[in-house]
């Protein structure tokens, strides 16, 4: 996802200006990034809601094009708050307070890797959804810090404006997450061995 963060606001100004052709290119950048976190960020308890955020994601970038201020925030900083917004939205609606890992198989989450055989092929579909699990299990907050990077390529810096947090925080959070993260696959090793 490498963008120039002034063509992004060039083109965003562009599709203000009415240009739809702008607005495609900027959705064809930041379309699949912005629904995995999404995805991500929901877990499997409520990924039957990423479509429809991940729709009004794209309608509140469509809709206050014109609020944009490049001089504030990177545009991918801005889509990923928008984005981590509609989901926090989300979890309030249906009153949810934390959200726990799920145990069924989730296509969306499988990392697909065609050249192994069979035998590595499930081997590599178990770790990453053993991954996906832990990755879900994580608190709200550190999962989103942990997807803005290692999903979204955002900064330590653009994940603190995105968030609203101090750049401390973001990065604790982040480190956090990492720890946790290793903890869990360390802990899933162990119980194979």
């Amino acid at each position: 996802m490498e963008s120039d963060p002034a063509d992004d606001a060039a083109l965003l100004a562009a599709h203000g200006a009415g240009d739809a052709q702008a607005f495609e290119r900027l959705y064809g950048r930041y379309d699949r990034p912005a629904f995995q976190f999404i995805r991500r960020m929901l877990g499997a308890a409520h990924a039957e809601a990423a479509e429809d955020l991940h729709q009004e994601t794209w309608i509140s970038v469509a809709r206050s094009a014109a609020a944009f201020d490049p001089g504030k925030a990177s545009f991918r900083t801005w889509l990923f708050t928008i984005a981590r917004r509609k989901v926090l939205d989300h979890f309030r609606r249906q009153k949810v307070a934390v959200v726990a890992s799920a145990e069924d198989d989730d296509a969306a989450m499988r990392v697909q890797d065609p050249g192994p055989g069979p035998a590595e092929q499930a081997e590599t579909r178990e770790l990453a959804q053993r991954l996906a699990n832990a990755v879900e299990a994580l608190p709200l907050e550190q999962r989103g810090a942990f997807l803005m990077f290692a999903a979204g390529g955002l900064t330590l810096e653009e994940i603190a404006e995105a968030t609203g947090v101090p750049v401390e925080t973001a990065k604790s959070r982040l480190r956090y997450a990492r720890a946790r993260l290793r903890q869990a696959l360390a802990d899933e090793r162990s119980a194979y061995a």
